[in-house]
Parts: C-alpha cells; sequence; structure tokens
C-alpha cells in the first residue's frame, strides 16, 4: 500500500493533521519530565505559548490549586504503574481564568517494558462541565421540588416519610426519644363552605408558617400530611418537650386569630392535636407509633376538638 507508507514517513503531515484538530497533542519524556512537544492550540485555550511548556511542574502548577493535588498524585501513580488513564481538571489561563480540560494519557514503553514518554490529548470540555452542572442544578431542584407541598412550601408527606424512618433509625440506636405530633383543623370542610376554596387554601399556608414559627429544633421538622392535617416530627424530644410545643403551637395559631363564622371556638380557626413519644426499639414498629399518634387526634376531635391528646403508652 504506497499511500500508506507514504504517510508513514512523513511527519509533517502528521504533524499538520494533528495541529488541526481542536484536541491538543503532547509528549513528556519520563526519565527528565520534560516536554518534548506541546501541539501550537495550547496558547489560543490557554494563552500560554508552547515554548513556555517546559517540564510536568508547568503543568502542574497550571492547574487550578483545588484539583492540583488529587490530579496530579493520580496521574503520577497511574503513570508509574504504567496505566493508561485520563483525568478532568481545571487548568488555569494566562489571563486568571480557567478552562475545563481532560487529558487522555497514553504510557508509552520500552522493549524491557519500562515506562519511557507520555503521550496524549487535552481536550477542552468546558461546555460539557456547563450542561452537567446546569442538569445537576436542575435534579436538585426537582429533587427538592418532589420533597416540597407545593402549596404551602413546606416539607411534604414523602419528605416527612423519609426523615422519620432516617430519625427513627438513629433514636434507636441511640436510645433515645422521638416525639411526633399530628394537628388537624376543626371545622376545616365548614370553613371551605363559607368562605371558599381561595380563602380555605390561604388559610393552610397561614397554619404551616406559624406551625413552622413554633419549632426550634435543629431537626425538627413540619410537613403537611394531607388535606387539612400537618404532622411534625420532633428528634430528641421528650414527653415534656412534645407537650410544650403541641401547647406553643396551639397558642400561635389561637394568637392568628383566623376568622371562622362557624366555629363554637371564638369564632376563630382551631387545630385539634394528637402527640405521641416514644424510644424506638426491636419491639416497635414506626407504623404502629403513627398510628398511636392518630388515634390521639381522633380522640381530640371527637372529644370537642380544640384541644390535646397525648399517646398514654411512652417508650
Amino acid at each position: 500500500m504506497p499511500v500508506l507508507s507514504a504517510l508513514d514517513d512523513d511527519n509533517a503531515v502528521y504533524r499538520t493533521l494533528l495541529e488541526s484538530t481542536q484536541a491538543i497533542p503532547w509528549k513528556i519524556d519520563w526519565a527528565s519530565k520534560q516536554f518534548a512537544y506541546i501541539g501550537p492550540q495550547i496558547e489560543a485555550l490557554l494563552g500560554w505559548s508552547p515554548q513556555s511548556w517546559m517540564t510536568v511542574e508547568d503543568w502542574a502548577m497550571r492547574m487550578h490549586p483545588d484539583d492540583r493535588e488529587r490530579v496530579v498524585n493520580f496521574c503520577v501513580a497511574q503513570s508509574q504503574a504504567g496505566v493508561d488513564h485520563e483525568a478532568d481538571y481545571r487548568a488555569l489561563t494566562k489571563d486568571n481564568g480557567y478552562v475545563w480540560i481532560r487529558d487522555v494519557v497514553h504510557v508509552v514503553r520500552n522493549d524491557l517494558g519500562e515506562v519511557e514518554a507520555l503521550i496524549g490529548f487535552m481536550f477542552d470540555i468546558s461546555e460539557r462541565k456547563k450542561t452537567e452542572e446546569k442538569l445537576l442544578a436542575l435534579q436538585k431542584e426537582l429533587e427538592a421540588l418532589s420533597f416540597k407541598d407545593g402549596l404551602t412550601n413546606i416539607a411534604n408527606r414523602r419528605r416527612f416519610d423519609a426523615s422519620f424512618e432516617l430519625e427513627w433509625d438513629s433514636a434507636s440506636r441511640l436510645r433515645q426519644p422521638l416525639s411526633v405530633l399530628l394537628f388537624d383543623i376543626d371545622y376545616f370542610k365548614q370553613y371551605n363552605d363559607l368562605y371558599g376554596h381561595i380563602r380555605g387554601d390561604r388559610c393552610l399556608v397561614d397554619i404551616a408558617q406559624t406551625l413552622s414559627l413554633a419549632l426550634d429544633g435543629p431537626r425538627d421538622l413540619v410537613a403537611r400530611f394531607g388535606g387539612e392535617e400537618f404532622i411534625v416530627l420532633l428528634p430528641g424530644a421528650d414527653a415534656t418537650v412534645a407537650q410544650k410545643v403541641a401547647e406553643r403551637c396551639q397558642r400561635l395559631i389561637h394568637k392568628q386569630a383566623i376568622p371562622h363564622a362557624d366555629s363554637p371556638h371564638g369564632q376563630c380557626v382551631t387545630v385539634s392535636v394528637g402527640v405521641g413519644t416514644v424510644v424506638p426499639d426491636a419491639s416497635r414498629h414506626p407504623s404502629s407509633f403513627i398510628e398511636a399518634v392518630d388515634q390521639q387526634l381522633y380522640a381530640a376531635k371527637k372529644n370537642g376538638k380544640n384541644r390535646i391528646e397525648v399517646v398514654d403508652a411512652v417508650g
């Protein structure tokens, strides 16, 4: 094949091909740790002239400080082991900016199997990284939205379930109490019938905000449990603390004084509350505990509403 033979002998053709691509070719002599070659495209990308790339030290020092140690240690270890590899990092530009680079490295060995040189290509992956960052931000935003109630902007049932499972396991492991408060807005159907669903939604938002203000623990959580029900998770809170938080929530809602002409309790919106505290162990099931709290909420509604009922059995 005479054409291929001619190309093999024509280094100028290869150089032209390499230097006309967007990828930046380079070669480092392993013994001296000096650049034997780097493509002229490097200057257009980073601002550093090809002549300024003398040793691997130049490569390392033209790397973002936050990436330098990780990337250099990885590449040196892989090269010493004779393993082809690639690494992503932020290369510094001459004007103090940076460009995301992917370095793809091939290890060249001599006849004795010893590392002789490193050859590779630098690829500008800045646009890819920007896209990845946007997708990651979008993913996080979607995850956050999936745990948030669309109306009240507090946690939703899914978020509560996930947090409750984690806190239950933690309380069981540490032998600490865990408290839950379950709230239901009294006469809410009558409220909607009297004032309409728009004001009903506003009422739900106001109650959610009020309950949020009543919490002060770093891991305390208030969530919309469904309809006009809200649930509060109090990790580390014993029965006394849980009772006090329930009473504080009721006081704040009374103070808010949302008008409700069809309520016998001062013609204002009130809430009924079920309260429970447990120290989880293997003999207790999380769902049974929530059911027990829900039964106390039912008792509060049955016994006249606008009251707090507490689970008798405290673990």
